[in-house]
């Protein structure tokens, strides 16, 4: 053979392997595979509403809608103290992030509706991990695993100082996608608010999808996006949703609210809260979780703490005018109450929920068994001191009225 050609079939077999790894890498990353198409019927809403989503993907492939606020993030945090299963030890170890967006969903084909509500029926058990991984949902999942997730060493005493414990190397890109699904049902806590199954997919892979918007969600702009593969998905669609006075955006809380209804309700606290001596504080925190339950408790618990301030200040002048204050037990009894509020925040931030209001209920039922027994007829009947007591109250109240 010419010694001009002799190299021929080595270049012919160089270039049978060369274009062979490319076409297994485009196979491998998806780039044989269309890109879905979204688009929707609606740019704006007034506070909420219904989008109709409508599409096309490859024939054959599940469709999912990634939906998010692109303008408001929260604080999402949780603390681990779950029993290892590998060492059995607990590892009192805190996770926060404030890069969670204010609202974020996941849409899922229509037929994996039997599997939601499933999950739903464990209750508070359900895993958000393993229920991705059942719907196939998890190729759908990445705005929040790009949260930045602090983690701490908790301990007892860094509490009652006002710590949240030692600050804990960062996590590596599982590990963090691990922690920051933790969060999510931290945040969201139910799978209603974080899963749907709404996507209706025609056997050519054209999709449509009705997403329902709930009231009192952040304001601003939010984006869809159609995702078939975790490296193929659409670009974003995007709609605004607007709030106008009197609903206003609550920022680290992460919803909008109309405040006429919680101003008419502290109203009616305060005035039976002063009545009793309290201010109103553990009539509104329950009230408030109940009625507005898009709250989180961390964020009532402390919102309810200097609202009390206004029904105590006018509460303290009127009771002194009348002569009813002792200021030596105030201040002692405040003293200690001021050593317990270094240690409420901090603890508040290390339970759930459910164990919130466990603890809230119970301190209330024994109050109110507590009081309800002090006052019947009985009691009072062999308590010649609290008798004294009473008409001493009625004697003051009487002179301070006839004095005006």
């Amino acid at each position: 053979m010419n010694n001009r050609f002799r190299f021929l079939p080595w270049l012919g077999l160089a270039a049978v392997m060369f274009f062979g790894v490319q076409w297994a890498q485009a196979a491998e990353t998806g780039t044989e595979t269309a890109a879905p198409t979204v688009s929707i019927d609606r740019t704006t809403l007034d506070n909420g509403g219904t989008i109709k989503v409508t599409g096309k993907a490859p024939a054959g492939k599940p469709v999912y809608l990634e939906i998010w606020s692109t303008d408001h993030t929260v604080r999402s945090n949780r603390f681990d103290s779950d029993k290892d299963k590998e060492t059995g030890k607990i590892p009192y170890i805190f996770y926060i992030t404030r890069d969670m967006p204010a609202y974020y969903k996941i849409i899922v084909p229509k037929d994996m509706q039997q599997k939601l509500d499933a999950a739903k029926k464990d209750g508070g058990k359900w895993a958000y991990s393993t229920l991705l991984k059942d719907l196939g949902a998890d190729v759908a999942y990445s705005i929040p695993a790009k949260a930045k997730i602090d983690h701490y060493q908790a301990t007892l005493m860094a509490s009652v100082v006002g710590s949240r414990g030692t600050l804990l190397p960062a996590m590596d890109e599982k590990e963090s996608r691990k922690r920051s699904m933790q969060l999510v049902k931290a945040r969201f806590r139910s799978v209603g608010k974080v899963l749907a199954a709404s996507v209706d997919i025609q056997p050519d892979g054209s999709y449509t999808a009705n997403i329902k918007v709930d009231k009192g969600l952040a304001p601003g702009k939010y984006n869809i996006v159609a995702v078939i593969d975790k490296k193929v998905k659409s670009e974003p669609a995007v709609f605004e949703n607007k709030i106008s006075f009197p609903t206003v955006y609550l920022q680290n809380a992460g919803t909008s609210m109309n405040l006429i209804y919680p101003f008419c309700l502290s109203l009616v606290v305060s005035i039976f809260g002063v009545l009793m001596g309290a201010g109103g504080g553990f009539i509104m925190n329950p009230l408030l979780l109940t009625l507005f339950p898009v709250l989180p408790h961390t964020i009532v618990a402390g919102t309810v703490t200097p609202t009390v301030l206004f029904s105590q200040g006018s509460g303290i002048f009127n009771y002194s005018k009348i002569n009813f204050i002792s200021w030596k037990l105030g201040i002692g009894i405040g003293c200690s109450m001021l050593l317990g509020a270094f240690i409420g925040p901090k603890l508040t931030e290390l339970i759930t929920l459910d164990q919130f209001k466990f603890a809230f209920g119970w301190i209330l039922l024994v109050l109110a068994a507590l009081m309800l027994w002090q006052t019947s007829p009985g009691y009072l009947a062999k308590n010649k001191k609290e008798q004294a007591i009473l008409k001493e109250f009625k004697k003051r109240a009487e002179e301070s009225a006839q004095g005006k």
